[in-house]
């Protein structure tokens, strides 16, 4: 139960975060009326929405295995034999155009 623990103290700070960002907000606007602060703000406000997100997606996560992403890919096998050359007919070289002309 530690993982639910650290999630639900995590979400708590965020949380946290996101009153005094608007508490902050109130003292220097929103960034509706322009600024360099209000605007500063607005992008706090957007990284603290963005966080708030990213612990949900991880508490959903930890809730269900099936939702994280898988960690292992599926190797594929390529195998040593030459490929037909006859899937490259009519193919022009990378860089040099069709087999009858030469480059420069």
């Amino acid at each position: 139960m530690a993982l639910q623990d650290d999630l639900t103290a995590v979400q708590r700070s965020v949380d946290e975060l996101l009153r005094a960002v608007g508490k902050l907000e109130q003292q220097v606007g929103d960034g509706s009326r322009g600024g360099p602060a209000a605007i500063d703000v607005r992008r706090v406000r957007a990284d603290a929405d963005h966080l708030r997100e990213s612990v949900a997606l991880l508490r959903a996560s930890a809730h269900d295995p099936a939702a994280a992403p898988q960690k292992r890919l599926d190797l594929v096998t390529i195998p040593d034999t030459p490929y037909d050359s006859s899937l490259w007919t009519d193919s022009d070289d990378e860089g040099l155009g069709a087999r009858d002309r030469h480059a420069p």
